[in-house]
């Protein structure tokens, strides 16, 4: 993996370079072993939490990972093109737009003990830009390249504060031009229902029952570029233990091993229908 200033990267993806790298300043990694027709993000992937916003914030290391969405990046890491966070959401939130990505509070508590520097303010926002700076000449190589592409904009949310039953996976398609890409989801949440998972887990999928998709992520890629489809995914925590921070791999690799095949085969199939 290189280390790369975001302008080095943008030259690679301009002039369709293969490369893994982390940005300079540890903020975001970037693989692309291929330019295919379809991308996968892990915004929210991130636990870092640089050391200067430590003795300031309010929220413990587990709080922050409460909210985080760990391993999702390993759930799509064997794909050719994948993007992915590394800080936590709480020193700024990829999937908020800029003017509301450094939190206040969060989740009804207050964040910080006295406000931000001016400077801590703007070094977290510059890396918030700095990673759309690439999203942006990312999808705008891959739409040019093939006229259309599909996002798969990978989430996690934690299931237990629900007082209902709630999908394993959560398709957010408020967003979405459902006349031309409606197909497109469906076919999404019919394949992921069919993901098998250990212990006797059931697998069941929704659109926009526990979120939306009202992200940043999706809705800057939506509103720049016509011909790119944003599948905000959710995946119910079924994979760890909310409560204690604990990690269930087996469930994590039984993910990853089945998307292998159904994200390819639904990136296939949509490139096929919808390329000019």
């Amino acid at each position: 993996m290189l280390r790369l200033s975001v302008n080095q990267i943008i030259n690679k993806i301009q002039a369709e370079e293969t490369f893994e790298a982390v940005s300079e300043d540890y903020s975001f990694t970037l693989k692309i072993e291929g330019y295919v027709p379809h991308i996968c993000g892990a915004v929210h992937d991130g636990h870092q939490f640089r050391k200067s916003l430590w003795n300031n914030c309010l929220h413990s290391e587990y709080d922050r990972w409460f909210e985080e969405d760990p391993n999702t990046k390993e759930m799509v890491q064997t794909f050719p093109i994948v993007i992915a966070g590394c800080d936590s959401r709480f020193e700024y939130d990829l999937n908020r737009a800029p003017e509301s990505a450094i939190y206040e509070d969060a989740w009804g508590k207050k964040l910080w003990k006295k406000p931000l520097t001016k400077n801590e303010y703007e070094l977290s926002l510059s890396k918030h830009h700095s990673f759309y700076k690439v999203v942006h000449a990312l999808v705008n190589k891959i739409e040019d390249k093939f006229g259309v592409s599909v996002v798969y904009d990978m989430h996690s949310y934690n299931w237990k504060r629900w007082d209902r039953e709630v999908p394993t996976f959560n398709i957010g398609a408020m967003n979405v031009d459902v006349l031309r890409f409606g197909d497109a989801v469906e076919d999404w949440r019919k394949a992921l229902s069919e993901i098998k998972l250990p212990h006797r887990i059931k697998s069941t999928s929704l659109i926009n029952d526990t979120f939306r998709g009202n992200g940043y992520f999706l809705k800057y890629i939506t509103s720049n570029f016509k011909n790119t489809l944003v599948l905000a995914t959710e995946v119910k925590k079924i994979y760890c233990d909310e409560y204690k921070q604990v990690i269930y791999p087996e469930v994590v690799r039984a993910i990853e091993i089945q998307l292998k095949d159904i994200l390819l085969n639904h990136a296939t199939n949509f490139y096929k229908t919808h390329k000019k």
